[in-house]
């Protein structure tokens, strides 16, 4: 396990306190006329997602997070609940929608994600880049309809809605960027 000191604090570490996991949302170094050093974070817990602000000086030392990323295959969702499972022993896990969060967007059956874990609790979900989902609904574009530019909205088999280029029909697969959410390109 790595100790990290009050210095090697820095925006989004991870590191461990009280056997909880944090990660350093925000920091601040200050060093005043007289005395030792401080640091000012702000962290936030990964498993409750509560805030706190903290100040710690250069002696303080810190453990870094028992953290572990596997490789899991989406497999369905039923209700507020995602379930994932680890093609190489064939473990089932189960993530809420709060823990999902916006990936629940881009979630289709056999997606391969990262879900990132402290010990064994689950605590997120890293999509790929890039996925390929299919046009559900896509409503007609009249040509020289110039009031709604040069796109038009559309709604993803998951239920996700953006706007697209004018020549998407419905049944269309095409490329998302999962971390801005905008269309890409139409697939092949």
């Amino acid at each position: 396990m790595t100790i990290y000191n009050a210095s090697d604090l820095r925006k989004g570490l991870k590191i461990q306190i009280d056997g909880q996991p944090y990660v350093v949302t925000d920091f601040s170094f200050t060093k005043p006329g007289k005395g030792q050093a401080l640091y000012r974070c702000r962290i936030k817990n990964m498993l409750t997602n509560s805030t706190v602000d903290k100040t710690y000086r250069s002696v303080d030392t810190f453990e870094s997070a028992n953290l572990m990323e596997r490789k899991m295959q989406f497999l369905y969702n039923q209700g507020d609940e995602y379930c994932f499972m680890d093609q190489n022993n064939y473990e089932q896990v189960t993530l809420t929608e709060d823990q999902v969060g916006d990936a629940k967007n881009y979630l289709i059956d056999n997606l391969e994600v990262s879900i990132l874990f402290f010990d064994v609790t689950p605590l997120g979900i890293t999509l790929p880049n890039f996925v390929d989902l299919k046009v559900a609904k896509a409503d007609p574009w009249v040509k020289g309809d110039s009031a709604a530019g040069d796109s038009k909205p559309v709604t993803l088999e998951t239920g996700y809605k953006l706007r697209v280029p004018p020549f998407i029909e419905e049944g269309t697969k095409i490329t998302v960027d999962t971390r801005t959410g905008e269309y890409l390109t139409r697939v092949k």
